[in-house]
């Protein structure tokens, strides 16, 4: 699993790549350190535990994982998340909860669900993206206010209940130093597209606060005491039976995000570099990473789309750009940690609100709602529940109608139709006709179905020609040629329709048998119900058998000549017995 390099350690580090790797690993860090930290205090723990994670979890996911250039870390999306579990379970079971994230995502790659994250309908991930960003952004308008004496809720509307009550305690030094700080971020890019603003934004926020107004805002020692320069200490979490159990809801839904998260930054960063990840092995490392970065106290990490392209666009050229990233972080915790501590938090409120704004894919909800379809209402009840009750509700509830939105208009595609052969085409095609009333065979009866055969569509299809079957024919052909699936309610109602027209002496024809709906019908017995003789290629191969089986009487009697042999046949009469043609 571990990608070695492919030249001695020597010759790389004297090499183009680990000088391109170098600036990138740099570059990524200066972006990671002032994130790692913002990202923790908004999950409700210490900062430290942030550059933990963006240190561990970095270099583990880079080296097992599947994506060249993946970045991971703490990120925005995690929030939410995290805050819920710290304020319900605290911080020692959010470490238990990260860790079995971390198996499940492991237990996900192994098993191969890789793939499976792209079905999940983009109406729910921006929907619940969107919301997010919504609950991140909310969160700091406490830290840019500067308000004091707030109890963290979990729930939206109580937190911002919890804002307007205490607006009267509005602190303008820390909305100074938020503004400054914003506006650094917002003009930095204009000027100096390769220096990161939100760094910039917090050294001069904190200088200024410092220098013109100490001791008159919130800072990370003010408020957490510092951030020890030590490194990380391993330590196992007491794990019980209760805690697995309490906590596995929570878990799978860390591990969820996280495999989409992961994903979806692994397929930016391809159609970024032309290169190919492995999804199933991105899920191993991610999960990896999260099972080791609890141990030393930090947070759930996934892939971060924004420092992945960063790298990209630094000139990342190997896997070993992440290492030296999480080599710089550790090594100006150890050396600038005593001075963090001066960071005001209104100084990191800025940050996340702009991580918030990019992250909420406002184009795209946009677009989706402009479409005034049923994409559209998933969109907003996922977005609505992520805000107002949490992640897992709406994923959850987003996934369900997304279903049956998908069911329903999968089933409107099954289409049932009773035809006629075309005498133009010798029985080559069949054609519908429009009267089939006044002119259609009083033996043989062809029904046409089209499309996936399911769950969703197998009532209309047995209910549509039981009706349409008005007396008893001699023979029922089933063309099948357009039906790509069946699942086992299909089957059954095929067997139902089946078994009621075998009991009133019906033959029945399936012509044009796919692939899967035939192993579906060996597998439940129903090939062999049907018999074996009665399945053909094509429909004129089962409307020649049809023949054989019919009334030669009823069909000399018929003068609607339908099939090209009772043509023949009825001329043949005519000129033996007299018959009229």
């Amino acid at each position: 699993m571990l990608r070695p390099l492919k030249v001695p350690l020597k010759r790389y580090c004297y090499s183009s790549r680990f000088q391109k790797d170098l600036m990138s690993g740099l570059t990524v860090g200066v972006i990671s350190l002032p994130l790692a930290m913002a990202f923790a205090i908004a999950s409700g723990v210490k900062p430290e535990y942030g550059i933990y994670t963006t240190i561990i979890a970095s270099v583990l996911a880079s080296l097992f994982g599947g994506s060249r250039y993946q970045v991971t870390g703490p990120t925005g999306a995690f929030i939410p998340i995290l805050l819920s579990i710290v304020l319900t379970y605290g911080y020692e079971n959010l470490l238990i909860a990260g860790l079995m994230a971390g198996i499940i995502l492991v237990v996900m790659g192994l098993l191969k669900m890789g793939t499976l994250i792209k079905f999940i309908p983009r109406p729910v991930t921006i929907g619940f993206t969107a919301g997010i960003a919504v609950n991140i952004f909310t969160g700091q308008i406490a830290n840019f206010l500067g308000l004091v004496g707030l109890a963290r809720h979990e729930g939206f509307i109580d937190s911002m209940r919890e804002i307007l009550l205490h607006l009267d305690t509005v602190n303008l030094y820390s909305i100074l130093t938020a503004a400054l700080c914003l506006a650094i971020i917002l003009v930095t890019p204009r000027f100096f597209p390769r220096v990161p603003g939100s760094l910039v934004g917090l050294l001069a926020s904190t200088a200024l606060a410092a220098l013109a107004y100490p001791g008159q805002v919130t800072t990370i020692s003010t408020a957490f005491g510092g951030i020890p320069d030590s490194l990380p200490q391993f330590s196992l979490p007491v794990i019980t039976l209760e805690k697995l159990q309490q906590l596995a809801r929570p878990a799978f839904t860390i591990a969820m995000l996280g495999a989409i998260e992961s994903l979806l930054s692994a397929v930016v960063a391809d159609g970024m570099t032309g290169t190919r990840h492995n999804s199933n092995r991105e899920l191993i490392g991610q999960g990896i990473a999260n099972i080791v970065t609890p141990l030393f106290g930090g947070i759930p990490a996934t892939g971060a789309i924004a420092r992945t392209a960063t790298n990209i666009k630094s000139g990342a050229v190997t896997r070993y750009s992440v290492v030296l990233s999480a080599l710089f972080v550790l090594a100006t915790l150890i050396v600038l940690a005593p001075y963090a501590g001066a960071i005001p938090l209104a100084s990191m409120a800025p940050v996340l609100m702009i991580v918030a704004y990019n992250m909420s894919e406002h184009h795209a909800f946009i677009a989706i709602l402009k479409t005034r379809s049923n994409s559209a209402g998933v969109l907003v009840v996922t977005f609505l529940l992520t805000v107002l009750a949490n992640l897992t509700v709406a994923v959850e509830v987003g996934l369900l109608l997304a279903m049956v939105i998908f069911v329903k208009r999968m089933s409107d595609i099954l289409v049932v139709t009773k035809v006629l052969p075309d005498p133009e085409n010798h029985l080559a095609r069949v054609g519908a006709q429009d009267r089939l009333d006044s002119h259609d065979c009083s033996q043989i009866s062809i029904f046409s179905i089209e499309g996936p055969l399911f769950f969703g569509a197998a009532q209309m299809f047995s209910q549509s020609i039981i009706d349409t079957i008005q007396y008893n024919p001699k023979v029922v052909i089933l063309r099948l040629s357009k039906v790509p699936f069946m699942d086992l309610t299909g089957e059954d109602h095929l067997r139902t329709i089946v078994n009621s027209l075998q009991k009133r002496g019906v033959m029945v024809l399936i012509s044009g048998l796919n692939e899967q709906p035939e192993k579906t019908l060996h597998m439940t017995g129903l090939y062999e119900t049907i018999g074996r003789n009665h399945f053909f290629p094509h429909t004129e191969h089962a409307i020649s058998y049809a023949l054989k089986h019919t009334d030669t009487e009823g069909c000399l009697r018929c003068r609607d000549r339908i099939f090209h042999r009772c043509i023949a046949e009825r001329e043949a009469a005519a000129a033996t017995e007299g018959i009229p043609a």
